[in-house]
């Protein structure tokens, strides 16, 4: 899996998790830095139990980080977050940009997919050739998960939400991307990782906490990630 190469990357410390914030929307976790990660809750909710976070604070955030890998979407989002907050968001010199405009921009006349409903999909039909928004809980108009292999290879650009990690489809999705397209990973969730790069992903395009009690206090009280403050949106392309 992905998510284990990432984890085998990261230094061999005990870094102290300093905050565990799990939210309707997103959780928060501190070490280092701030990480954040897609909460999940809309998926499986009532069939696992919610993690202990007084427990599970007690952890280095390394060892916090391996939770990424669990069944338990709760766990997966907080091991996420925490993987998240060892990874320094400066150390690839990225630049304060919005997916959506990289999108808006470089997807005139394309074939575009987008694995996950954000809130731009709409205003990127008015420029691509198709748009193929795919998702696991899918609107009106979106696509299912279970046509993933029949359009991915489709698209010249993927734009692939960081969730994906939190509910280990990955792997799968960027199995199906044609080695020729551009394919991004977008959101908070997505770990800031030069590895990335060696998986057929080009550009991430994830974020930077710059005020962490702002974000603590916003991830508490259910904030969807446009209500977030002290976040800084940035993106890195592959060298």
């Amino acid at each position: 899996m992905l998510i284990e190469k990432i984890l085998e990357s990261l230094p061999h410390e005990n870094t102290p998790v300093r905050s565990i914030v799990s939210g309707l929307h997103w959780t928060a976790v501190s070490s280092r830095y701030c990480g954040l990660a897609s909460s999940l809750w809309s998926e499986g909710l009532s069939e696992v139990a919610s993690p202990n976070t007084a427990r599970l604070s007690t952890l280095p955030a390394e060892q916090l980080a391996s939770y990424a890998l669990s069944d338990n979407y709760l766990e997966s989002a907080i091991g996420m977050a925490a993987l998240n907050s060892l990874l320094d968001p400066t150390a690839l010199s990225p630049v304060e940009l919005n997916a959506y405009d990289w999108l808006l921009t470089e997807g005139v006349g394309k074939d575009i997919a987008v694995i996950g409903h954000f809130p731009f999909v709409e205003r990127i039909k008015d420029v691509a050739k198709n748009l193929w928004v795919i998702e696991k809980n899918p609107r009106p108009g979106d696509y299912p998960a279970s046509e993933t292999g029949n359009l991915l290879p489709k698209a010249s650009i993927v734009a692939i939400t960081g969730s994906a990690f939190v509910n280990h489809s990955i792997d799968e999705v960027l199995s199906y991307c044609n080695p020729n397209s551009s394919v991004m990973v977008l959101g908070p969730s997505t770990p800031l990782t030069p590895i990335l790069f060696d998986y057929g992903i080009s550009i991430l395009s994830g974020s930077q906490v710059i005020d962490e009690r702002g974000v603590q206090q916003a991830v508490q009280n259910g904030a969807t990630f446009h209500e977030l403050k002290g976040v800084k949106r940035i993106t890195i392309r592959k060298p």
